[in-house]
């Protein structure tokens, strides 16, 4: 039995080289290019992805929302260079500030970036220069220079790929989330976003506000995606060349659609930053209001948390825990879930023993788990524990088998417990509320007048795209973050 260095990755090679010499054509340019990826696969791709993506981050439960951003982003797809793809526009309930898109006309967007937009126009530029990326095959491009196909970025992957969430199309998706245009990817990205939104019939030049916000906030710490910044890095003047793009393009085409107060009215109430119903952290405790349970994490790693999982590793990729619900387990005690994947091959041996950890049923071990296309096995720590109709799954892996880290990871496991402080179940989420200014003043004073409790006041002051110092008319609409509790 072995064990492989952690959170690395493995790509595919004999699926590159079955692929080398492709060639497709690119939608804007009309080139022949040399790809690893036909528009076949990337339809795929795509379509796998999308199942993956909201059961690992969440569809934002907000169904007249979702209508409103699908509606612009037909209207901006419609005038691209692939009118006639199904397109597709979701948002995702997660809160990092980002927007990403995957190949085959699959869009997302996350509520963490509708509340910092202020207009139509601006959400029209956003889903434009997503839909841009799709039209020039950015996202093929990059796998086929970068050899990516087939590789996997997500914690809940590297762990063995007998206990992969996804396969095939759709871990291929995922790992997409991960994937760092070039600049210049980011600059013909750009220009097409100024394109298609004009074209569309929205006013452009607000997309130059939409960049000066996202500066503004940076490098977002505790984000579940990459921030827009990070997986779209600045081609380097953007704001100017942006700025003038957008000058030429909107000449002579009259009045064009801003809409600000129409979309500000449509982000009221949406939930601001984490939703802790989900699953919240309290240094490396964790809470799961919904499925009523508690785990404490080793001090020190790195916590990753999701819809489908919640991870934490050691800094310096010496080990990796993950706890998820285990598949395919119905109603299945701890010990026959794991007769029967031992049954089934997915993992060759298994050395446990039943427990009971926090009053629940449970089998801890280690499991055996053959190595893909070798002849020998990866040892993972393992945990199965029955609660109510679930059957949560921990896996952990360390260097080496009795080493220090593998402790911790025991320990992790066996601090489950069930959640009954109502005070850690009964959380509310931050919520985004729209006011209509009742009289002139700074925005710093606006906002204290209207009884705003803001965490951060330049938090509520980039959401709006202006100052705290600026002045702020009467009649005005605002966004302030409110705390319901």
């Amino acid at each position: 039995m072995s064990r492989s260095r952690l959170w690395t990755l493995a790509p595919t090679w004999a699926v590159l080289a079955a692929l080398l010499g492709g060639c497709a054509t690119n939608p804007v340019t009309h080139k022949s290019e040399i790809s690893f990826v036909s528009p076949a696969q990337e339809l795929e791709i795509g379509k796998q992805g999308y199942g993956p993506v909201i059961q690992e981050y969440g569809l934002y439960d907000d169904a007249a929302l979702q209508a409103y951003v699908n509606t612009i982003g037909q209207k901006v797809a419609h005038v691209s260079h692939l009118p006639d793809l199904e397109w597709h526009f979701t948002i995702v309930d997660d809160a990092a500030v980002n927007a990403f898109a995957m190949p085959g006309g699959y869009i997302y967007i996350t509520r963490g970036l509708l509340v910092y937009l202020n207009s139509d126009a601006q959400l029209a530029g956003v889903l434009g220069h997503e839909i841009g990326h799709v039209t020039r095959r950015h996202t093929a491009s990059q796998m086929t220079q970068q050899q990516l196909y087939g590789a996997g970025f997500a914690l809940g992957s590297i762990l063995s790929p007998t206990f992969q969430r996804y396969s095939g199309a759709a871990q291929q998706a995922m790992s997409l989330l991960f994937l760092k245009f070039s600049r210049t990817d980011e600059s013909q990205a750009d220009e097409l976003g100024v394109e298609y939104s004009t074209k569309a019939g929205y006013d452009s030049r607000e997309i130059f506000a939409t960049f000066a916000m996202l500066k503004r906030i940076g490098d977002q710490s505790g984000q579940r995606l990459p921030g827009f910044l990070e997986t779209h890095p600045d081609p380097g003047d953007r704001e100017k060349v942006t700025a003038e793009l957008a000058r030429q393009a909107v000449a002579g085409k009259g009045t064009l659609v801003i809409n600000q107060n129409v979309y500000i009215r449509r982000v009221d109430n949406v939930v601001f930053g984490q939703d802790p119903r989900q699953g919240y952290f309290v240094g490396d405790l964790y809470y799961h209001p919904v499925l009523r349970f508690q785990i404490t994490f080793p001090p020190g790693w790195s916590h990753r948390d999701t819809r489908a999982a919640v991870a934490a590793g050691e800094p310096n990729q010496a080990a990796v825990v993950q706890l998820s619900t285990a598949a395919g387990a119905a109603d299945l005690a701890p010990e026959a879930f794991v007769a029967q994947i031992l049954a089934k091959g997915s993992i060759s041996g298994a050395h446990g023993a039943r427990e009971t950890i926090g009053g629940y049923s449970a089998w801890v071990g280690h499991l055996d788990v053959p190595a893909e296309g070798q002849s020998t096995s990866t040892t993972l720590d393992a945990a199965f524990i029955r609660k109510d109709a679930l059957l949560f799954q921990i896996l952990g892996q360390s260097l080496k088998v009795g080493d220090v880290n593998e402790e911790r990871i025991f320990s992790t496991i066996r601090s489950f417990r069930s959640l009954s402080d109502a005070a850690r179940i009964n959380v509310i989420p931050d919520r985004v509320r729209v006011s209509n200014v009742d009289a002139t003043g700074t925005f710093d004073a606006v906002v204290k007048r209207l009884g705003a409790l803001p965490a951060d006041l330049e938090t509520d002051a980039i959401m709006n795209n202006v100052q705290t110092a600026d002045r702020v008319t009467a009649g005005t609409l605002v966004k302030t973050v409110t705390r319901l509790h």
